[in-house]
């Protein structure tokens, strides 16, 4: 294969894209650079179709090598193995924008494989993963309707910047991918501060506008060393087995998508799909050489007459099968506090889908460590999202959360993270575990509503509500009609699932997937009106529950207390061996935490064992002032005076002179070990021997 080499301005950097040197037996394969990141993207095809799997079987995977930024993995097992959540996530992102890009019809399996082979911890190496799937399959013979661009926008003192680095990330109020095509936006994700909806327009405008550079070159690439797209059978149903199913079926789905309950409507369809598939015999002039037309023939023609009324009812009676207007939001009730021993909980319900949504407080201990290629970062609030298979009437094994429940799970934890009270304010390790109890559309978002409420209920303080919700789009090639607050099949025959979330000042988080080619910006700008307008009257909702967070952590959380302390004292506090943190732990029950800068975390189930150990490591770190009285213990008797602790850790002389106004004979006469009385500090010496005296106390 020929050796080509491409490079275009990417923001401050250059993106380099080279082909026919590495993978050479891939279908198609290219490296991507940018700065000192490189990421090789393979694609492969099956030879034969597998349309019996009824689904097009597109696999990606995308892998993160340790030694691309110099690192051997940690724990016992010296190599990479199951793939960690941010490398899930950055295989969803490669794999929806180019999903829909495929012919209807093609059933041949088709694996994309992104290895990151080079990081230098500051260009992102999922954005260079998507960048690559698309040129890979623009060269190989797969059937692509390719190529997409996708770049990140930032912001820099209120400036948008393309492609920021990791560290610009960091501080950038906004952070948004966008992936587009000649056609319009193809895919947004990204999370925000409460951005509003005319900035976040104005950034995809501006990516929309700075991907084509990488559209052209993919095309470049392809018309000089693409090979021929393979002659592949496309699975398409009988038009004439169509038309018959029509004329069968038509009717009766217009009755169908009057029904608006879930349940009742999949019945009476399901019952439709078994009264035709009862008498095959009316279909006997499909059957060429079978003996019978397959079902399964009949099953996909009457799915197709299915999403045609259903976009028929949509788009030429301008009404939802639910009976509900296109801008309706569904029926929302709002409970707080109903589970009665866990620290915050809500459950949210809109129409057929619920969230039961459970906050939990821990301590500093609890964060997630994460060794990532950028390095190691805790995480001190996350989301948990699950799906199991009860909340839509099924069965199927529960073995942990699939690739799914992990994306919708991180959407809603975007949505959630901008407001979140800082560390300094609110010392508490958060988690959010939201249990989808009943599912009919954007589970994600009513995790998001549910989640606000259960923060609340904890009495985190947030800084703002977060509501979400999701817009759908229905289209032919004159009309476009934007759903509020899609049901499930509207999401599964329609052509866009655009959420977005956020409080009363603007976005939190937004992801948009299509179905179809892309769609306008014209279209986009309508969507976030419509999702806006839905997004207050949710508010208004959850505000009537529960106006503003509670007053008080639950009785239930740990009690956490944060002091600051002098670093160089960091070692008194620890003593030799840490003999004086284990025995302040031993003594108290609580949990101490001391961080460099001299932070210390005391946490306890129990406020007095907080309260007892505050007071010891104060007392530790306290300089001892003369003059001042303190409580004191005797430790040690001598035939001179008494050595006394009038500190955590830190013991005084009383003089026998000391003790008393009169006259002692006999130091053991007067006081034993373990008396408690007051004490006045006289004198700290050269060698920091201190004086103490009774009499003068009392």
């Amino acid at each position: 294969m020929k050796t080509e080499r491409i490079e275009v301005p990417f923001g401050d950097q250059n993106i380099i894209i080279e082909t026919g040197k590495l993978a050479r037996q891939a279908g198609g394969a290219v490296t991507v650079t940018c700065g000192g990141t490189v990421v090789l993207v393979t694609a492969c095809m099956s030879k034969e179709s597998k349309k019996d799997l009824g689904f097009f079987p597109l696999t990606v995977e995308y892998q993160e090598k340790t030694y691309a930024a110099g690192k051997i993995p940690g724990g016992f097992f010296k190599r990479e193995g199951r793939p960690s959540q941010d490398e899930i996530l950055a295989a969803r992102f490669i794999d929806r924008p180019i999903r829909p890009l495929f012919p209807k019809g093609f059933f041949n399996s088709v694996q994309i494989v992104s290895l990151v082979l080079s990081s230098d911890s500051e260009n992102a190496s999922d954005l260079l993963g998507l960048i690559g799937a698309s040129t890979a399959l623009m060269i190989s013979n797969i059937p692509f309707a390719g190529p997409v661009g996708a770049v990140r926008v930032g912001m820099v003192d209120d400036e948008l910047v393309l492609n920021p680095t990791f560290t610009q990330r960091e501080g950038s109020p906004l952070d948004l991918a966008v992936v587009g095509s000649k056609e319009g936006i193809v895919m947004i994700e990204g999370d925000s501060q409460e951005v509003a909806e005319e900035t976040v327009l104005k950034a995809v405008t501006f990516a929309s506008e700075k991907l084509q550079a990488l559209i052209t070159m993919q095309e470049e690439l392809a018309k000089n060393i693409g090979k021929a797209k393979a002659d592949v059978e496309l699975s398409e149903v009988n038009p004439a087995l169509v038309d018959k199913v029509r004329s069968l079926a038509s009717a009766k789905f217009k009755e169908i998508y009057k029904i608006a309950d879930k349940d009742e409507r999949q019945t009476a369809a399901s019952d439709l799909a078994k009264e035709l598939l009862s008498d095959v015999s009316v279909f006997e002039e499909f059957k060429g050489d079978a003996d019978e037309v397959p079902a399964s023939a009949i099953k996909a023609a009457l799915e197709e007459i299915e999403a045609e009324e259903l976009r028929k009812v949509v788009l030429e009676e301008n009404r939802r099968i639910d009976g509900r207007g296109v801008e309706d939001v569904r029926p929302i009730s709002c409970e707080v506090g109903i589970m009665p021993r866990t620290h915050g909980s809500a459950l949210f319900t809109r129409g057929q889908t619920q969230s039961l949504s459970i906050a939990t407080l821990g301590t500093r201990s609890d964060e997630q460590m994460i060794d990532a290629l950028i390095g190691k970062t805790y995480k001190s609030f996350m989301l948990h999202y699950n799906f199991p298979s009860f909340s839509v009437g099924e069965t199927r094994p529960m073995r942990g959360p699939g690739r799914r429940e992990i994306g919708h799970g991180a959407l809603a934890e975007k949505a959630l993270c901008a407001i979140i009270p800082e560390r300094e304010d609110f010392p508490y390790t958060v988690r959010i575990v939201s249990e989808i109890l009943e599912s009919n559309g954007s589970s994600s978002m009513a995790t998001v509503c549910a989640g606000t409420l259960c923060l609340m209920d904890a009495g985190v303080p947030i800084k703002d509500p977060v509501a979400g919700i999701s817009i759908g789009l229905v289209t032919d090639k004159d009309r476009a009609v934007l759903l509020t607050d899609i049901l499930g099949v509207e999401d599964h025959f329609g052509d866009m699932d655009f959420k977005v979330a956020g409080t009363r000042k603007g976005v939190t988080a937004i992801q948009l997937d299509l179905k179809i080619n892309g769609i306008s910006m014209e279209i986009l700008e309508k969507a976030f009106a419509q999702s806006k307008k839905a997004r207050f009257e949710i508010l208004d909702k959850m505000h009537a529950a529960l106006p503003s967070s509670r007053e008080k952590v639950s009785e239930y959380a740990p009690k956490i207390v944060e002091l600051q302390i002098d670093p160089s004292k960091i070692g008194e506090v620890i003593g030799p061996g840490g003999r004086v943190i284990k025995k302040i732990i031993a003594d108290t029950e609580a949990a101490i935490d001391i961080s460099d800068d001299g932070k210390v975390f005391i946490s306890s189930p129990d406020a007095a064992s907080c309260e007892k150990a505050v007071a010891i490591v104060k007392g530790i770190t306290q300089d001892p002032e003369i003059g001042k009285i303190y409580d004191a213990v005797v430790k040690k008797v001598m035939n001179f005076g008494a050595f006394c602790e009038f500190l955590p850790g830190k013991e005084g002389l009383v003089h026998v002179s000391e003790l008393s106004n009169e006259y002692l004979k006999d130091v053991e006469s007067a006081v034993k070990v373990g008396d408690r009385f007051k004490v006045k500090l006289l004198k700290i010496d050269d060698q920091k021997r201190v004086n103490l005296s009774k009499k003068q106390a009392e």
